[in-house]
């Protein structure tokens, strides 16, 4: 059974840090396409970052480059997103997706349809 965990959500001040993570596991294909996404209330769904968990390449939106880093473990079963320098408008209910394929697209990775997989979410709510 596919399962895609994520935890690590919490309340924080601006400026502050979170490292969420997520867990895959019962996967019988490839998943090498991992991402993180986001959504705010009343907001579409926002790809936030992307992994190539075979040749680790990673992708970001830009609103959180130079502040957010996704990553794996060892044994490319846990997905990380390193969130720093957090503002209010990180806010948002945060979701770990998987695709079947071996590579995340550098111009798809942020349509949330070509994923097969999602985790329940994790809560990132950002206090000014």
């Amino acid at each position: 059974q596919v399962q895609l965990v994520e935890s690590g959500g919490d309340s924080v001040q601006a400026g502050g840090s979170l490292r969420l993570s997520c867990s895959a596991s019962g996967f019988s294909y490839s998943r090498d396409c991992m991402a993180w996404f986001r959504q705010a209330p009343g907001k579409e769904r926002e790809g936030v970052a992307a992994i190539t968990t075979n040749v680790v390449g990673t992708y970001y939106t830009d609103s959180v480059k130079g502040r957010f880093t996704i990553s794996q473990d060892d044994a490319k079963t846990v997905i990380y997103l390193d969130m720093t320098d957090l503002r209010a408008d990180d806010t948002a209910r945060y979701y770990c997706a998987a695709q079947l394929t071996t590579y995340c697209n550098s111009r798809y990775w942020t349509i949330g349809a070509r994923f097969n997989y999602w985790g329940q979410g994790t809560q990132v709510t950002v206090s000014s």
